[in-house]
Parts: structure tokens; C-alpha cells; sequence
């Protein structure tokens, strides 16, 4: 162990500064790392901050800043290929360039198998956090940019029922009866008679009467969440890594089976084992280990599109709102880290009359439905055994692998306009 991880870890230890491991997984009967491996986690940890800290430069470089880069509406901040400080040219495609090929070493050699190095000591949490078995992607990075072919996108579109790999099922975000949302269970209002309703022509109408804090036990036969239930054609369903990874191993994809063949090789497990919740960190790993090749496609692509004189980042065709019709409906979508994300937007004499998102979290994080479907994480901790219920770390375990954002599948609402909290970040 080098002396700059022995200083890093004196510096957490002595004081007793050990976080949330000094009361958790320290001792835990489900916690089962050698103090070897343990050792060597910790220093790739400290290691995993750096590069995280470097490839956050390539969003730095396109978007301007990160988080919340600048170049998902409007473009990006600097014209591409140009001359000045406000462009982007040869020197900062290189910086690019180099800090991908980094990062994928990183990834390839220390990640995906720290990632399998630590699956291999719990082979009994393949078995455990499987959930739905019910899978959704709505699919990203199209070839040339063409948003028509879904065909030809890198991470594939497709829908997994009841864990069948042998048949992906066709997605199409945009008619409004795949995707809807129900609030039996939620803390909003729909108009009367209305069960459910399409995101673009979605209402998000608080109704609150309780329970308030603390809550010894939630009844849920009543709504009991502030998160709305989204429905692909009426199932619940899992977004996320492992979703994308199943839909691409389902249809064959190139790069796909390999990766996933490879891994559970490793692991000495069936496909069986990627239903789960180490199936599902681990998928996380895999996906990793293939979008840092495509980006190092991309990045070579983009410079040699650059070379030719081709800088062009948007069609701009359609970009005053002087060129839309006086109503009309868009829908876009991403398969973000946590997975699939879709914004509906209805316009009406020129303006937004209506606007929602459904992110990965609302997919994952809903409640249950009056069909008694649960959300994915809900079903995902059904039968989760407990070695100490006083510590769930299983519980832990289980929700970690989906990486949620409670924060982006909420909604927090004061009617009075009354600052509800606040939070100071020291930096």
C-alpha cells in the first residue's frame, strides 16, 4: 500500500472518522470481505476518486462545466472546431482523446474486476433482489445521430417480460398508450373517473392529508409515497443498467453476450444469476466497461468529422418556435446512467401547456398499483433475509444497486409559496 492511502486512511481512522462503515458493515455478520481484499478496495476507492475527478473534464470540455453540463438544450457552449478561446479545436479534442484512453484502463482493470472480485464472495445474492424480472429501455446513442432508426442505436431498445430473454418486446415512447401513470398509491390527485393517464396529458396535483413525522408504520392500503406509478402497457417495470444489458444480451447484440458470457464465467453462474441484486451491480460494471469503447469510437470519429471540415453539433431546422405549428406534441428520451428518462411536452398557441418527466427513479421507486404490482424496489426486497434486523445492511445492499435519486423522482410542493427546508453544502 503506497504512503499516500496509508496517510489518506490514518487521516479517516485515528480520529474514528470511519463514516457510515463504523456502525454498519464493520462486524456485520453479512459482511464478508478478507481485510486483504478490503485493503485493496479502499486504495482503488481512493484511486476511482481521481479518475472520476479526470473524465469529469470531458463534460467540462463539450458542456462547460459538471455536473449539469450546458449542452443537452441549446448545444454546446463553444463552437466546435474553430479558432479562439471560445472553441473547442484539435488541443482540447487530444485532451479528450487522452483522458478516454485513461479511463479506459481504469475501467477494464481496476473496476470490472474489483466489481467481480467482491460478487465472487456473496455467490448467495444471486439468488436474492431479483424483483419484477420485468425489464424497459427505451434505447440511446443512434448511428450518424438518427433518431429515426432505432435499430441502429448502440444501447438497444426493448421491453423484458417475466425474465423471458428469448423475446424483447418492441417499444414506441411516443404512442401515448405505452406509457402511463397511475396515483392510486401516491400522494397527487387525478380527476375524477381517471385512472391513469399518459405523460402528456399528465396532472400533477398534490393531495396530502398525511401521515406526518414519525411515522412508526406506513398503511398502505392508503397512498403512502410522493412518487407517481408509471406503467409500460400496464406493467410495472425495472429501468437501469441491468434492464439495458438483459434487452441487449436478448437480442444478440454485439458486445453484449460477450461481456456477459465473460462475466458470469468468472462468477461460475447461469444467466439465472443476472436477476438479482448482484446481477444488477454488475451490469453497472459491464455497461461501463462497453461505453468507454464506444467513446473512444466516438472521440475518434468526431476528430476525423472535425479534420474534414464537418463541425456542425445540431439541426437547426426546426430550432426558432416561428417554424412549429400552433400545437403540436414532442417527446424526448435518454437512457441516463440510472436508465430510461422521457420528457413529454404539449404546446398550444405556441406555448408549453403542459410538461412532465419521467425519470429512471419514478420507473423504479414507484409504489404499487390496484392491480397489487409493486414498484421495482418493492419487489426487489420481498424475502430479502435479514442476519440482523436491528442493521438491514441487506436492505442497503439491495437498493444501492439500483443507484436511486429520490430527488429527481419527487415532488415537493408548498401551496403557500413557504421555504420547506434547506440544505448548506461545505465545500
Amino acid at each position: 500500500m503506497g504512503g499516500g492511502v496509508a496517510a489518506t486512511l490514518a487521516q479517516l481512522l485515528v480520529p474514528g472518522q470511519a463514516g457510515v462503515f463504523s456502525s454498519a458493515y464493520w462486524g456485520h455478520p453479512a459482511y464478508r470481505m478478507p481485510p486483504e481484499a478490503n485493503l485493496l478496495l479502499v486504495a482503488h476507492y481512493l484511486e476511482a476518486l481521481k479518475a472520476q475527478r479526470e473524465i469529469a473534464r470531458v463534460h467540462a470540455v463539450f458542456g462547460g462545466r459538471n455536473p449539469h453540463p450546458s449542452y443537452v438544450v441549446g448545444g454546446v457552449t463553444c463552437s466546435l472546431g474553430g479558432q479562439g478561446e471560445n472553441a473547442i479545436g484539435m488541443e482540447q479534442l487530444d485532451q479528450v482523446r487522452r483522458i478516454v484512453k485513461s479511463q479506459r484502463e481504469v475501467v477494464e482493470r481496476m473496476y470490472v474486476p474489483d466489481v467481480l472480485a467482491v460478487a465472487s464472495h456473496y455467490p448467495e445474492w444471486t439468488r436474492h433482489g431479483g424483483g419484477l424480472g420485468n425489464y424497459l429501455s427505451y434505447g440511446d446513442l443512434p448511428a450518424a445521430g438518427d433518431l429515426s432508426v432505432p435499430g441502429s442505436f448502440r444501447i438497444p431498445r426493448g421491453a423484458i417480460l417475466g425474465r423471458d430473454l428469448g423475446e424483447v418486446l418492441e417499444v414506441d415512447p411516443t404512442d401515448p398508450g405505452q406509457v402511463q401513470e397511475a396515483v392510486d398509491f401516491s400522494w397527487y390527485e387525478y380527476p375524477a373517473g381517471v385512472a391513469t393517464l399518459s405523460p402528456w396529458e399528465g396532472v400533477t396535483a398534490p393531495s396530502s392529508t398525511g401521515p406526518r413525522p414519525p411515522i412508526p408504520r406506513l398503511d398502505e392500503t392508503k397512498p403512502y409515497s410522493s412518487i407517481k406509478g408509471p406503467r409500460w402497457k400496464g406493467n410495472a417495470m425495472e429501468v437501469g443498467p441491468l434492464a439495458r444489458m438483459l434487452v441487449g444480451h436478448g437480442l444478440g447484440r454485439s458486445g453484449y453476450r460477450e461481456v456477459v458470457g465473460e462475466a458470469l464465467g468468472h462468477l461460475g453462474a447461469g444467466p439465472e444469476a443476472l436477476f438479482s441484486t448482484i446481477g444488477r451491480t454488475v451490469a453497472r460494471a459491464l455497461e461501463t466497461r462497453l461505453c468507454i469503447a464506444w467513446m473512444q469510437d466516438e472521440i475518434d470519429n468526431l476528430v476525423a468529422l472535425v479534420q474534414t471540415g464537418q463541425t456542425a453539433t445540431a439541426d437547426t431546422a426546426r430550432w426558432s418556435p416561428s417554424t412549429w405549428p400552433p400545437e403540436a406534441r414532442g417527446f424526448g428520451h435518454v437512457e441516463a446512467p440510472r436508465g430510461a428518462l422521457g420528457h413529454w411536452v404539449r404546446i398550444e398557441d405556441g406555448r408549453i401547456a403542459n410538461y412532465q418527466a419521467v425519470v429512471p427513479t419514478t420507473w423504479n421507486g414507484s409504489p404499487r398499483d390496484r392491480k397489487g404490482q409493486h414498484g421495482a424496489f418493492e419487489a426487489a426486497l420481498l424475502g430479502t433475509p435479514l442476519s440482523d434486523p436491528a442493521l438491514p445492511l441487506e436492505i442497503l445492499r439491495t437498493i444501492h444497486s439500483f443507484d436511486p435519486c429520490l430527488a429527481c423522482a419527487t415532488h415537493v410542493h408548498d401551496a403557500g409559496g413557504n421555504e420547506v427546508g434547506s440544505v448548506i453544502v461545505v465545500r
